[in-house]
């Protein structure tokens, strides 16, 4: 692990293997919403989800045997403030966030978590596709979990089916980040090219198309405990846009 918290955050995400997802739209709804109905995120859009909170612990993910043992190691502190510069304007909001985090957690670096984050999105919308609910749990909180879950289980009722492609993320940047009581929170918009299409147990399509390239924009917030020695994040709500 040559840089710490970059390369474990991106192996731990990597090692699950997974296979896709459409236009997640609003699965668990936005970091200050209450409630959390089990909509399909394929079909509608609804409100749902929460922020992460002390009492919810996000701090696993699987890891390789010869990993589990290791520590992440510190970042240099200036390399860290320069990366940061490169993404937020200085004084402002966003990059007194990831000061906050990177002087709660010394082995976050901006860079890294992006590059793991671009692997957890892919990971995630996979595994919901193809109705894979394990390495959903490994990557999900409790709360967001239960609501991928669920819609899963509806479409599975219904005897839906998801043809999907994963073409590519265009671009995926940091939005907003905090440190609050033990627990950093980042949240990540993502811009994102996907073929999908949504059938019914006749094999006729119900929803989307099974050629044409669509662009999406999800906004995932990520979220870990920085006092664990786990060095991993998960994904603790979503939220897309129109």
């Amino acid at each position: 692990m040559m840089n710490g918290f970059p390369d474990v955050f991106t192996v731990a995400f990597l090692v699950v293997a997974v296979v896709i997802f459409i236009r997640l739209r609003s699965v668990l709804g936005k970091r200050t919403g209450n409630e959390r109905p089990p909509v399909d995120p394929f079909t509608r859009r609804g409100p749902a989800g929460r922020a992460a909170s002390d009492d919810d612990k996000v701090i696993s993910l699987p890891r390789r045997p010869a990993e589990r043992d290791e520590v992440a190691a510190p970042v240099d502190a200036p390399a860290v403030e320069e990366r940061i510069r490169t993404i937020a304007p200085a004084g402002s909001v966003l990059a007194q966030g990831l000061a906050a985090i990177a002087a709660a957690d010394k082995t976050f670096d901006p860079d890294g978590f992006l590059r793991g984050a671009r692997g957890a999105y892919e990971m995630i919308v996979t595994a919901f596709a193809s109705g894979d609910r394990k390495p959903l749990k490994q990557l999900l909180s409790r709360e967001v979990y239960e609501g991928f879950v669920s819609a899963i289980g509806q479409r599975e009722t219904r005897q839906e089916s998801i043809e999907f492609k994963f073409v590519g993320i265009d671009k995926a940047e940091i939005t907003d980040a905090s440190q609050k009581g033990g627990t950093a929170q980042i949240t990540v918009r993502f811009l994102s090219k996907l073929i999908s299409a949504t059938r019914d147990k006749d094999g006729a399509v119900i929803d989307g198309d099974p050629v044409k390239v669509g662009d999406v924009t999800d906004i995932w917030t990520f979220a870990r405990d920085v006092s664990s020695r786990d060095p991993n994040w998960k994904l603790v709500a979503t939220e897309s846009v129109e």
